[in-house]
């Protein structure tokens, strides 16, 4: 295992959370906007959404704040997705 100070980590750990909550923002936005969600698998973000759902519960338990925050965000950016889906189906 790699010593580095708890500062040190949650910057690496608010690092990776920005880089990989970001990520999710251009899907959103084409979901939004296109209103074509015929490529997104519900199946598939269903099951990544109870995970998310899961790390934040995770995050929360240890007090991790920057897996908190990431998946608060990431959460909602997935079920926005989910719901979008939903409404519009393959269109």
């Amino acid at each position: 295992m790699i010593a580095v100070g708890t500062a040190a980590a949650d910057w690496i750990g608010y690092a990776a959370a920005a880089l990989t909550t970001a990520a999710f923002v251009p899907q959103a936005w084409l979901s939004w906007r296109s209103r074509d969600l015929s490529g997104v698998s519900l199946g598939m973000y269903g099951v990544f959404t109870l995970g998310v759902a899961l790390w934040l519960l995770y995050g929360l338990l240890l007090g991790a704040w920057p897996i908190v925050w990431a998946n608060a965000i990431t959460l909602g950016l997935a079920l926005f997705i989910v719901l979008l889906k939903l409404r519009h189906g393959g269109r």
